[in-house]
């Protein structure tokens, strides 16, 4: 199986249509690049015990990072649920939940 990796700026700004550095981020990774931080650390989370340098990405959970981060992008309601430690908004998006599909490790209980 192909080494992957988590999406990086550059397809985010592609998913975003976005042409121009402005939004790139600065010395304090502000901007898109906490966009896509955050959204890669949501997907980890949501996948549950995540450890860092063994777990990897395969292509569904680099795409869930991606739509996550589009989504955030996009609707900062969704951005606020996510770094407020809430998922609300973000659970009911199909095409996030079909990139997680069988990779979660932790259910919540009922």
């Amino acid at each position: 199986m192909a080494m992957v990796d988590w999406p990086d700026l550059d397809e985010l700004k592609q998913v975003l249509d976005v042409t121009s550095s402005d939004w790139d981020g600065d010395t304090d990774d502000t901007r898109l690049t906490a966009v896509l931080g955050a959204a890669i650390d949501q997907t980890k989370l949501d996948v549950g015990n995540w450890v860092d340098g063994y777990d990897e990405p395969d292509y569904s959970l680099q795409r869930a990072a991606l739509r996550l981060a589009e989504l955030c992008a996009l609707k900062p309601e969704v951005a606020a649920a996510v770094t407020g430690g809430g998922i609300a908004g973000v659970v009911t998006d199909p095409v996030y939940n079909r990139f997680l599909h069988g990779h979660r490790r932790v259910f919540g209980i009922a």
